[in-house]
């Protein structure tokens, strides 16, 4: 009997007014060959966070989507909810 995972990235989304990046990455257990367990993981990347340690292809939606134009609109809008909450 042999036991083995493996870990995939299996769905990537741009969401939302900032372009968003969801990330969901799918653990699989295998016995023999065979699945028998499967789990998820999501996580998000914002614009403007290091995105260097994803795999490939997140890489290049991240660099698609997050264009310098991108990046000052949320910035913008980060520092407009900071006001409004009564922060700097």
């Amino acid at each position: 009997m042999a036991l083995t995972e493996e870990t995939a990235v299996d769905k990537i989304e741009v969401v939302g007014d900032y372009s968003h990046v969801q990330v969901r990455t799918a653990t699989i257990i295998k016995k023999d060959g065979v699945e028998i367990s499967r789990s998820f993981h999501r996580h998000v990347i914002q614009p403007g966070d290091d995105y260097s340690n994803e795999e490939a292809e997140v890489q290049a939606v991240c660099a698609a989507v997050h264009t310098d134009e991108v990046k000052a609109a949320y910035a913008a809008f980060l520092e407009s909810q900071a006001s409004e909450m009564g922060g700097e």
